[in-house]
């Protein structure tokens, strides 16, 4: 079975890339997805001791955790050594369980693949990428974010360039959806045909 990571900078595509992958039958592991079920589950208390008054009920309230993390960006790397080996343990059963189930490619979405340094074992790395000013009208957006709050994001992730770089395969998100979904039908069939998957 082929492990194939998909990493990118915020705002780049990510999520859309990977929901591309799974309509093609790819299954597919979301970092951030684990992160927010280990924030309702095995995480909490962690975070808790780390950061208290940052969960209620036995959830993470990730807004009152990133604030604390935008008043206190040093303890970052703290919170991580938390939440880091749990989300790992999290892909290793997912790609066990696919493994298993006779799946030739899966895709693994891990939003600072490169920033870690962890090695997760991957075969190949996709990056999704596209241009600074999509990428901040994107980011934008989003609810809740702000300049302040992006700038912060950035200056935690390796540039785009960087990050192009390194990919096996680069995923320019650009254009409109259904242009990044045909780009991810035919990574897969390419990687299907050459018999990597």
């Amino acid at each position: 079975m082929l492990r194939l990571g998909l990493t990118g900078s915020i705002a780049t595509g990510k999520s859309t890339a990977l929901a591309a992958f799974a309509a093609e039958g790819v299954p597919v592991f979301s970092a951030d997805e684990a992160v927010h079920g280990l924030y309702r589950g095995a995480a909490a208390a962690p975070v808790e001791a780390l950061f208290p008054g940052t969960v209620a009920g036995g959830v993470v309230d990730r807004a009152a955790l990133s604030a604390r993390l935008l008043a206190e960006p040093g303890r970052l790397a703290e919170l991580e050594a938390v939440v880091h080996p749990l989300v790992r343990a999290e892909m290793a059963r997912f790609l066990a369980a696919a493994e298993r189930s006779g799946a030739e490619l899966a895709v693994i979405d891990i939003p600072l693949l490169f920033e870690t340094g962890f090695d997760y074992g991957l075969d190949a790395v996709a990056v999704t990428v596209c241009d600074p000013a999509v990428q901040r009208a994107r980011a934008l957006s989003r609810p809740g974010m702000s300049v302040e709050k992006l700038q912060t994001i950035l200056a935690r992730q390796m540039p785009q360039e960087e990050k192009r770089r390194r990919a096996t395969y680069v995923i320019d998100t650009n254009g409109p959806v259904a242009d990044t979904q045909a780009r991810i039908r035919a990574l897969v069939a390419k990687l299907r045909k050459a018999g990597k998957a």
